[in-house]
């Protein structure tokens, strides 16, 4: 499916071109995890290599969250955080270095504010927060179906992927039927669960998404980069996939341009 994009010259580029177009990226607003009693977000990298990806092609991003205002990160995520997990995150770690990017993950505009007609592509950040205020949100399923009838570039990464269980078009047929996609493997819940001493999630991604018939849910090695563009329904597996599943999404803006 070939997307229709309007090239959009309204925007000035940092380097005094103007931007090809704008992409939208939506993430998990703060919640709580009900498994571990962790304040949640979404995953650094899975917002910062993408952003990363998309500026340096020359599109214009504007941030949203599931209920606006500010966003936090997953604190394994944080290339600050004392674990260390995400130690080696630099473009993460340069991005919070400037203020305009943190004055983005204060300010988030809610996604039902949102005007589809605006914007060329989708993403949806993954991360911790996703599996509680992704799963069963209406208003966030009916955004991404409207991007995606609209034959416009509809990513999502990691446990974003969880909307797409019950994400469906405005025929009410599951988006992901007679699709291939992926997202966090039961071998990756594995690896985390083990990694922290205790189940994470509330369920897993890939047993739900294999109870859905006429779909194909596919994952590679584990924590390897790894994205799949199945007409413009793109989808990366996890954190190491979102620069992936980004270079996707231009790769069609730019064809389709």
């Amino acid at each position: 499916m070939k997307s229709e994009i309007k090239e959009t010259t309204n925007y000035v580029h940092v380097h005094g071109m103007p931007y090809k177009g704008k992409i939208l990226i939506v993430a998990s607003s703060p919640t709580v995890s009900d498994q571990t009693g962790w304040p949640i977000g979404f995953w650094a990298a899975e917002l910062t290599h993408p952003l990363h990806v998309f500026q340096e092609a020359g599109y214009q991003v504007e941030l949203a969250s599931t209920e606006g205002g500010k966003i936090i990160m997953d604190g394994y995520s944080s290339p600050t955080d004392e674990s260390g997990y995400s130690a080696h995150d630099i473009i993460s770690l340069g991005y919070m270095q400037l203020d305009w990017f943190n004055q983005m993950l204060e300010n988030t505009k809610k996604l039902t504010d949102v005007n589809t007609s605006d914007y060329d592509a989708i993403f949806l950040v993954g991360g911790q927060g996703p599996m509680y205020t992704f799963k069963g949100n209406h208003d966030l399923e009916k955004l991404f179906a409207s991007f995606y009838e609209s034959g416009k570039p509809s990513a999502a990464v990691c446990h974003a992927t969880t909307l797409l269980l019950e994400a469906k078009k405005t025929t009410g047929e599951l988006i992901v039927i007679n699709k291939t996609w992926t997202g966090f493997s039961n071998a990756e819940e594995d690896y985390s669960d083990n990694a922290v001493g205790q189940k994470i999630q509330p369920y897993r991604i890939e047993d739900e998404a294999n109870k859905i018939a006429e779909t194909h849910f596919k994952v590679a090695t584990p924590l390897a980069s790894y994205a799949i563009a199945d007409g413009n329904l793109i989808t990366g597996q996890q954190q190491n996939s979102g620069a992936a599943a980004a270079n996707l999404v231009v790769n069609q803006l730019n064809t389709n341009t």
